[in-house]
């Protein structure tokens, strides 16, 4: 397996198996090449770990652009990254 990815030997690729180290997003889509499968598929706990992650940081970017435009600081761009907030999170939801 490592010698597919360009490793000189095995220890990145046993590494990665016992999610001791994260491979590079390069080799990442190596993996997602030779078993077949998405890279989301090989690493659901990071997946689930980084979706969290994420989805929480929106809606605390959500609250700040609210609370920047309930004190009268209203541009363009932060209501249209608001309108795409609230986009977003209504499309989950169908």
């Amino acid at each position: 397996m490592g010698k597919l990815l360009g490793y000189a030997d095995e220890g990145a690729v046993s590494r990665h198996e016992q999610s001791k180290t994260a491979p590079p997003l390069s080799i990442a889509i190596g993996y997602e090449i030779i078993f077949q499968n998405h890279v989301s598929a090989l690493y659901p706990g990071v997946t689930e770990k980084m979706k969290t992650t994420i989805e929480q940081r929106l809606l605390d970017f959500e609250k700040e652009l609210q609370e920047k435009i309930a004190n009268g600081g209203c541009t363009p761009p932060m209501a249209q990254k608001l309108a795409w907030l609230s986009e977003r999170r209504n499309s989950k939801g169908s």
